[in-house]
């Protein structure tokens, strides 16, 4: 698989993002619209930078009680993908989890820089706090996730809503996230070239969305002073991805900051693998991430019922 992935996927650094956005939707399967929804629809709301498209799944439960709501942030390097490239994982997700996602088109770099995504994804988050109800969304259970790209932005909203005092946010869920712009770490040293995701695309994915001051904590989230005061967290990662090191330290800081933190590394596995569910081994960890969401949510298994 990897392999074909090395072999297939474009050399991110010698396009022009918009070109590279055309280039990769078009190696994109049509859209199965599966698992099926009780509802998926797209919502337009004001958003700090005009209108902002949501995608919100309301998945068929048998759950009489409001469900727990999700605001999930796509990956792609803060430069690509959009509603549809995570639409699959999203559906199944809210299925799997009994859950209501809200998954955010936020703005893409370079035509919008940090914190321009991070901004996007908390006015979704405010949005869900207030509307999760007309979804049988409970407002009282609203989490932050995303992969990759995502899980950044995922952490740094929970950063801003912690420091804004608003929203209560009930968990965060970092997908292999890409916490900082550390290039020297363990996993980069060791797998930033021939495993799909390499240190080059990473530095350029960084170069478009935060090309200058990369100080603040909403940007990259290590740069917070303490993480004391932040929602339980589910940091995933994958063992063969130049990110993992600094996923798993941001779990030990966050743990050492008295959060309460699940970790967990899916050995032999690479970055994104989540959104390539014909891979033989995606189902199986799809429902140890699932089972792991519904712990941090406190939700039942819908399949048990």
């Amino acid at each position: 698989m990897l392999a074909v992935l090395e072999a297939g996927f474009p050399d991110v650094t010698k396009f022009p993002a918009a070109e590279l956005r055309e280039v990769i939707a078009s190696r994109r399967a049509p859209l199965a619209h599966q698992p099926d929804m009780e509802i998926a629809r797209d919502v337009v709301i004001d958003g700090p930078g005009g209108d902002l498209t949501l995608r919100v799944y309301v998945p068929h439960s048998e759950s009489n009680d409001p469900l727990p709501v999700i605001v999930f942030a796509h990956g792609g390097g803060f430069v690509f993908c959009d509603l549809d490239s995570h639409d699959e994982l999203c559906r199944s997700m809210a299925d799997a989890v009994d859950s209501v996602i809200v998954s955010v088109d936020y703005r893409l770099a370079p035509e919008h820089q940090a914190p321009a995504a991070m901004e996007d994804v908390y006015a979704a988050l405010l949005w869900a706090s207030e509307n999760a109800g007309e979804y049988r969304g409970d407002p009282d259970r609203i989490a932050v996730a995303g992969d990759s790209a995502g899980g950044n932005l995922a952490a740094t909203v929970a950063l801003a809503a912690r420091d804004r005092g608003a929203p209560r946010i009930a968990a965060q869920i970092l997908i292999y996230p890409v916490i900082d712009d550390d290039f020297t770490t363990e996993s980069y040293t060791k797998y930033g070239v021939g495993y799909y995701n390499t240190t080059d695309a990473m530095r350029w994915y960084w170069d478009q969305y935060a090309p200058g001051d990369r100080s603040s904590e909403f940007v990259v989230p290590t740069r917070a002073a303490t993480l004391a005061g932040l929602p339980p967290a589910l940091v995933v990662t994958a063992e063969l991805d130049p990110p993992c090191s600094a996923g798993e330290y941001y779990a030990e800081r966050l743990a050492g900051d008295g959060v309460p933190v699940v970790a967990h590394r899916f050995d032999g596995l690479f970055h994104g693998f989540l959104t390539f569910p014909k891979l033989s081994l995606t189902g199986p960890a799809r429902l140890e991430l699932w089972r792991m969401i519904r712990d941090v949510l406190k939700v039942g298994d819908p399949s048990a019922r």
